[in-house]
Formats: structure tokens, C-alpha cells, sequence
């Protein structure tokens, strides 16, 4: 029978997964704009691309307005490291002028007032920002009830059935709002990465380690097994 996901059932998925991974603690990392910044650059990337390239940024220019008088050309060299160099630089520089223009300063403090889902309509509307760059801004810097959905969230998140995996990972924010309570943000959504990095991998999920397989949709429709067979040749 599918899982009924209430809020209790959403605890108790998070309790039992972090037997495995450990709890995890909240503490913001960065500011909010370069909480920003740092999103923008790990765009279809690796970390491992661009938290050096945010390091280089932030080495070679003293601040945000030193990084918009540079403009994208010269940004783009600076980021280059991260991939998609001119667009991100392109964003990064439009954004930053973008929130001068609409706040007076380089700050993101006054979203900490607005309802979640405003502040998050108020970041998307920023060159470069999508549901998921503006829920991490709002779940990392604020402690928001936003969870930022990256591959691995969708994937164990449409195996266990919280949303259907046809609504792609932009909705799939929307969709998680709607169920996971705002308290638990943080918690799903780091938990869950973890999961899906360790465990409830894209081709080879270790199912029989699993501790929530009896609460997976995908695992008691048999979706391992399918998985498994080979494909029929066209």
C-alpha cells in the first residue's frame, strides 16, 4: 500500500534515514548575496569546479561593486573554472545590479520579513535565479522553509513516491512545499542528498541497505528489478 505522507510520516522518514547519515546541524555558510553568488556559479557544475571559482571571484575583487564595474567579460575569465564562464558571469553581474537598483545597497536582508514564498518569487525574478538557486539563498542564509531540489532530492523523491517523476524538478519544489512541514526543510533536503549519493543511487540503488524501502514506492512496485532488465531492442 503507498504511504500516506502526512507531516508525522515525514519526521519519521527523516528519523530513520538519519540513523545512517547523522542529523544535520544548520549553519549558514555565507552571507545571503554570496550565499547568491556561490549558487550561480555551481550551476551545472561540480563543487569541486566552483567553490574555487567563487574563491578566485571573491579573492579578486574587494567587494560586489568592484565585481560590477569589472562587468561580465573580464568576471568570466575570473570564474572560468566553473563552467558556462559567460553566462554565469552574465548573471552574477546582472543580479548584482539588479538588487542595487531595487534595494540601494548589495543585500538580501530584507527577505528575512517576507513570507517564504514572496521572498522566493523576489529572488526569481533576478537574472540567473531559478526554484532552486532561490530556495538555497532562502534555506541556507535564513533558515526558510524553502528545500532546494537538486538530482538527488528528485530522484529519491519521486521513488518514494511524494510526487510523480513526470512534473520534472522545477515543480517538484512547489510539490514538497505542499507536504514536507517548514520546519524540516534543512533536514529533507540534506538528508535526502545524502541518500541519494550513498545509497539510493541513479543506477545501482543498494536497496537491501536500505531502512525506508518498506515506505518507497518505487521499491514495492518492483522498480529495482525493472530496472534491471535489459531493454528491449528497437
Amino acid at each position: 500500500m503507498p504511504t500516506e505522507w502526512t507531516p508525522e510520516a515525514i519526521e519519521r522518514l527523516l528519523s530513520d534515514l538519519e540513523t545512517l547519515y547523522g542529523r544535520p546541524r544548520f549553519v549558514p555558510r555565507f552571507d545571503p548575496v554570496e550565499e547568491l553568488v556561490s549558487c550561480i556559479l555551481s550551476q551545472h557544475t561540480a563543487d569541486a569546479n566552483s567553490f574555487p571559482a567563487f574563491t578566485r571571484l571573491r579573492e579578486t575583487y574587494p567587494d560586489w561593486q568592484a565585481v560590477v564595474d569589472a562587468g561580465p567579460e573580464a568576471v568570466a575569465e575570473v570564474v572560468r573554472q566553473a563552467g558556462l564562464a559567460n553566462q554565469k558571469a552574465r548573471s552574477i553581474v546582472g543580479a548584482l545590479k539588479a538588487i542595487r537598483e531595487r534595494v540601494g545597497s548589495y543585500s538580501l536582508d530584507h527577505l528575512r520579513d517576507l513570507p517564504m514564498e514572496e521572498a522566493r518569487a523576489w529572488l526569481m525574478d533576478l537574472p540567473g535565479v531559478g526554484p532552486k538557486t532561490a530556495s538555497i539563498v532562502l534555506c541556507f542564509s535564513f533558515g526558510m522553509g524553502a528545500i532546494p531540489v537538486d538530482t538527488h532530492v528528485f530522484r529519491v523523491g519521486w521513488r518514494l513516491g511524494l510526487y510523480d517523476r513526470k512534473i520534472g524538478e522545477a515543480k517538484a519544489h512547489d510539490a514538497l512545499l505542499r507536504l514536507v512541514p517548514p520546519g524540516l526543510a534543512f533536514r529533507f533536503h540534506t538528508t535526502l542528498i545524502q541518500h541519494g549519493r550513498h545509497l539510493c543511487s541513479a543506477q545501482k540503488p543498494a536497496c537491501d541497505r536500505c531502512p525506508v524501502r518498506d515506505r518507497c514506492a518505487w521499491f514495492l512496485s518492483g522498480g529495482p528489478e525493472s530496472a534491471a532488465r535489459p531493454k528491449r531492442p528497437k
